[in-house]
């Protein structure tokens, strides 16, 4: 430190502030000491920096998946926000609950100043390990009953704002397209409330067909055809996201089928794809890379002793409308 503080004809506090706290360096003055930094190999020893301080400047998360984009904005989310306030986000991926749990106790072994998590189902194990340490811990996608802090949107008003948005387009036939198996709640309570509301409006609301979450596109066309069984008359489908809805475009596309003339098609989460199929999809946009910029402002707050906007933040969501309804 002390060698690049001379290098770059500045304090080692400056030096020290540019890796941890970059917002009190002027942009030309940190660049400079990055660059020599670079040039010298000088990394700041962040075990050191956290002894003498007391306090770990290391945030670890816990994502399911790198396949969703919804997570990519979401991960995005929270490194550039943990980045501008001079924290490192260490990720580790957890297919299942077991490997959540093991992700959580490698950063609880290292001392991070908070963890983020996604959805609320945890092992007991967890719970009880996150409970005993004090921890911050912000659950991601969650909309209430957290188990420390929350960031998300509510899916039960979601649906119903896109079951609302094929009716208002004169649907009456819509078909709903789940996931079967062990999945988290932002996609089981889509269910009662794409049938509640169908059930308002004097329609059928028993069109109902779940896929397996691995399937990716190849859902769409397995639902498709599972719906059309059970109405062949079929004129909307909302998908559980804008993967399987491409899918069932697709196929469309092989039945000569014209969207949204023939079949509405709506997503989830409004992915890269969606913008780019012909017709474009429309789809629901869940507001992920907000969601990660304040699960690190929540912990980050928190380390500082101050109180984060609340222990629940709904960061909302919005309706993309594109051709496909």
């Amino acid at each position: 430190m002390h060698k690049v503080a001379a290098a770059a004809g500045v304090s080692p506090m400056t030096v020290s502030n540019t890796f941890r706290y970059p917002a009190r360096v002027q942009e030309e003055t940190r660049q400079r000491v990055r660059e020599i930094a670079a040039k010298l190999g000088y990394i700041p020893n962040h075990a050191a920096g956290n002894l003498a301080s007391g306090q770990s400047r290391v945030i670890g998360a816990v994502i399911p998946s790198i396949k969703n984009s919804s997570f990519y904005k979401y991960v995005r989310g929270m490194q550039d926000t943990a980045s501008e306030q001079g924290y490192e986000l260490v990720l580790k991926l957890a297919d299942t609950l077991e490997q959540e749990t093991a992700a959580i106790q490698t950063f609880l072994g290292l001392r991070v100043a908070g963890i983020a998590l996604v959805g609320d189902q945890h092992e007991d194990v967890a719970i009880d390990l996150m409970r005993k340490t004090g921890v911050p811990v912000v659950e991601s996608w969650v909309h209430d009953n957290p188990f420390d802090l929350a960031v998300g949107y509510s899916t039960v008003a979601a649906t119903r704002a896109m079951v609302d948005l094929l009716l208002d387009a004169g649907r009456e036939r819509i078909g709903f397209i789940g996931y079967a198996g062990a999945v988290s709640h932002r996609f089981t309570e889509r269910v009662p409330a794409f049938q509640e509301r169908l059930v308002a409006k004097g329609l059928r609301s028993d069109l109902l067909y779940l896929v397996d979450e691995a399937d990716g596109f190849g859902a769409g066309p397995k639902a498709l055809e599972g719906l059309c069984k059970l109405d062949p008359k079929l004129d909307a489908v909302l998908c559980p996201t804008d993967i399987v809805a491409a899918g069932v475009l697709f196929e469309c596309g092989r039945r000569g089928w014209k969207v949204p003339d023939r079949l509405a098609i709506a997503g989830w989460g409004d992915y890269e794809i969606a913008s780019e199929t012909t017709p474009g999809l429309t789809t629901l946009q869940p507001h992920a890379y907000e969601m990660g910029q304040e699960s690190m402002n929540m912990i980050i707050k928190r380390v500082a002793g101050k109180k984060p906007r609340g222990k629940v933040v709904d960061t909302g969501f919005h309706i993309v409308k594109r051709a496909s309804v």
